[in-house]
């Protein structure tokens, strides 16, 4: 029988690093609980980044997120991935708020959307885009910016946004650019970069 992993009433990244530890032990088919779409989302990008599968039951407010390692197509997916990446740099962006500097708000918006045309014109793209706190509400509410983030993505950036920082604005459903992540993921990016960008 699986291992049953009680994650239930705990905030990301605690749900992850649960699981991780049970892939880092060796446990290749294991059941994680859950009570929130945002842990069910970081769960799945788990399983995808160690070539896991996962299947999905969800009652009574539970989702049931099932580990197998049983995928043969697995690593010849995650290859094709990371074939698309080589053109990538090693740096990171990181946001930690909606605006550029200090001062006029409006301004700041615009500088933002000026940022991001400007990376994604570049032929040095960063390897990936984190967003936490008030930065946020530049892939939830910053149209104009999030086209030009729409085009790193094609593009093969990795975009990374809190999804606890989403749930605290009541973002969480109006994300248009980007992956929900947790603070598990972010902080790994930022150690793998060569050196992150803060804005």
């Amino acid at each position: 029988m699986n291992k049953i992993i009680d994650a239930k009433g705990k905030n990301c990244p605690i749900p992850v690093i649960m699981a991780k530890k049970e892939i880092d032990g060796g446990n290749n088919s294991f059941l994680v609980e859950v009570d929130n779409k945002i842990a069910v989302q970081n769960l799945q990008k788990l399983a995808n980044s160690q070539d896991f599968i996962t299947s999905l039951e969800e009652g009574n407010g539970v989702f049931k997120v099932y580990f197998s390692k049983d995928c043969e197509e697995c690593n010849e997916i995650l290859a094709k991935l990371e074939e698309n990446k080589k053109d990538l740099g090693t740096w990171s962006v990181f946001i930690g708020k909606d605006i550029i500097g200090a001062g006029s708000e409006e301004l700041g918006k615009s500088l933002m959307k000026m940022y991001f045309y400007t990376i994604s014109e570049s032929e040095d793209l960063p390897k990936s885009v984190l967003f936490m706190n008030d930065g946020v509400k530049v892939p939830t509410l910053n149209d104009q910016a999030i086209e030009h983030l729409k085009d790193l993505e094609k593009k093969g950036v990795e975009i990374l946004v809190c999804g606890t920082c989403l749930n605290f604005y009541g973002l969480e459903e109006e994300l248009k650019v980007g992956k929900v992540s947790n603070m598990y993921d972010i902080t790994n990016s930022m150690k793998e970069a060569s050196k992150v960008i803060t804005l």
